[in-house]
């Protein structure tokens, strides 16, 4: 599950990481075009006999455990082994990524509204550095909902090669593989 906010306005800001994410995927998996409900754009593959789910929210991300509660419902849904949340990270460096299967959400609230809907913290997250604003007079909120600098989106961009290994790796052998070879 990819955090991002639809429409225009939002589609080159550092909070739609996670759908940039999310589209680099389907593309390399070749999945089918992203269709649209009520509440998600998803788009389903199968993958090495494992059927794989790219879902971006639509409820913005401040809501964006409405659809993970959507998953949870599924009888055969278990988010600390089917769930992986991409998002974007303040804390982090542009172009770094960070990959865990358990943690607090950091002052992210679209994690934040992830857990409560899950009620629990242990499930994967893969959090892309988007970096923090370098003033303290600008808001936290405005700057991830603005676009990137030219330099800041490149290092954003050329880290997708790392994080798509670290995905790939996460669905063959599990977050502890991928933490061990993908975190820096």
């Amino acid at each position: 599950m990819a955090l991002g906010n639809p429409g225009e306005r939002y589609r080159d800001s550092r909070h739609n990481v996670g759908w940039w994410l999310a589209d680099r995927l389907r593309r390399e998996w070749d999945a089918p075009p992203f269709l649209i409900d009520q509440t998600a754009a998803w788009t389903r593959i199968d993958r090495q006999a494992v059927e794989i789910e790219l879902i971006k929210p639509l409820t913005f991300v401040n809501r964006s455990g409405e659809v993970a509660a959507e998953l949870d419902s599924r009888e055969t849904f278990d988010a600390g082994a089917d769930l992986l949340v991409l998002l974007d990270d303040v804390s982090l460096p542009p172009g770094r990524i960070r990959i865990r299967g358990q943690g607090s959400a950091g002052g992210h609230n679209g994690l934040a509204s992830v857990e409560r809907a899950l009620g629990r913290d242990t499930y994967a997250r893969l959090r892309i550095g988007v970096g923090g604003p370098h003033d303290d007079r600008i808001d936290l909120a405005n700057w991830v909902l603005a676009s990137m600098g030219q330099h800041d989106e490149e290092r954003v961009l050329a880290a997708f090669d790392h994080a798509f290994g670290a995905v790939e790796c996460w669905l063959a052998e599990g977050v502890g593989a991928a933490m061990n070879r993908y975190n820096a």
